[in-house]
């Protein structure tokens, strides 16, 4: 059997964010089923040491939760794009950090309905970090506001549900867009869907 690997003593707030951050791991692998056992292996400590940091089970999956859904991780990177890159290619970037960020959660999407059917702070939480997003996106667009037939606000709502339409594939009428990719997210919201000729056939029919 292999032995648990144990961390040097901590102190408690360190022990908190390791718990946190092997349950964070493990929901997403396993969902709300992962045992606490399971739980104290990943982080190398023994099972009732969580008990000694969080009251049950359910408290620090909720911790885990929150910790997972923190928009603050992608709202740096989103600022780290910065704006003087062409306008396509900063978007290209952002849809990259957005969907490798919604994919890690992915299955994780019902289990807040699970855990935080009562909790009013954790879907205050998850609206504002939706919103920060949307925002962060809106920074992204601005300076291309007059390039634009929407506003920057509406141009971020729609390009987080095409990256979310492209993770969920369940969503919608039976997960047809899953197979999108960065690049075509992207042409999408900048180019629509009407497929263009190219150059050379568009001269052909002309002659």
């Amino acid at each position: 059997m292999t032995k648990r690997r144990r961390v040097p003593a901590m102190a408690p707030e360190d022990r908190r964010s390791a718990l946190i951050a092997a349950t964070v791991t493990l929901l997403r692998e396993y969902g709300t089923a992962v045992s606490t056992r399971q739980i104290a292996e990943a982080a190398g400590v023994a099972e009732g040491t969580i008990f000694g940091v969080f009251p049950d089970k359910a408290s620090l999956l909720r911790a885990a939760l929150m910790s997972a859904f923190d928009p603050q991780p992608l709202l740096d990177a989103l600022v780290a794009i910065g704006t003087q890159i062409e306008l396509r290619a900063r978007l290209r970037e952002a849809v990259t950090t957005l969907r490798t960020g919604m994919s890690a959660n992915a299955n994780l999407v019902v289990a807040p309905r699970e855990l935080m059917a009562e909790d009013a702070e954790f879907r205050e939480r998850m609206m504002d970090g939706r919103h920060r997003i949307s925002a962060g996106l809106a920074a992204l667009v601005e300076p291309d506001r007059d390039r634009l037939r929407r506003s920057p606000e509406a141009t971020a709502q729609l390009l987080l549900m095409l990256i979310a339409v492209s993770v969920h594939r369940g969503f919608g009428h039976g997960g047809e867009l899953g197979d999108l990719n960065d690049e075509e997210i992207v042409s999408l919201l900048l180019d629509g869907l009407l497929v263009r000729p190219s150059p050379t056939a568009s001269t052909e029919s002309a002659s």
